[in-house]
């Protein structure tokens, strides 16, 4: 099949397909005599694989790790549950550090008359050097 159906049937653009590709993500498949590239079934589970791994937040790095080890039937389950817990982690901090920054542009939000007057807050804050969450 060619990268536009494989594309329909993974949901990931032709773009991105081809970037894991170049990558080395994914191997590049044959090409027909016509040059273009020939995926098949298999293609098409590890696409998904790859596409489920990077909505739930994996960096490329761990998608590459956690690919290895799903195609590796000799795995140890333990290196997949490390990995997903370092995932975790990463998480959790980066959800503290949207809370601080979702309590901030409320704190400016609310100081914020939003009427014809051109004082702003939040441009104040947005324009103050070293400011912080």
């Amino acid at each position: 099949m060619n990268i536009g159906k494989l594309s329909e049937l993974t949901g990931v653009t032709a773009k991105t397909i081809r970037y894991y590709e170049s990558i080395k993500l994914i191997p590049e498949p044959p090409r027909t005599p016509g040059g273009y590239r020939d995926y098949d079934a298999p293609d098409i589970e590890t696409l998904r694989f790859v596409n489920r791994a990077r909505k739930l937040g994996f960096p490329l790095k761990d998608v590459t790790e956690l690919l290895g080890l799903w195609q590796d039937r000799n795995r140890s389950s333990a290196e997949v549950k490390a990995l997903t817990g370092r995932h975790i982690k990463d998480v959790e901090q980066r959800i503290a550090e949207l809370q601080s920054v979702r309590q901030t542009l409320i704190k400016l939000s609310s100081q914020c008359h939003g009427d014809d007057r051109p004082e702003c807050p939040i441009l104040d804050d947005l324009a103050a050097l070293g400011s912080e969450l």
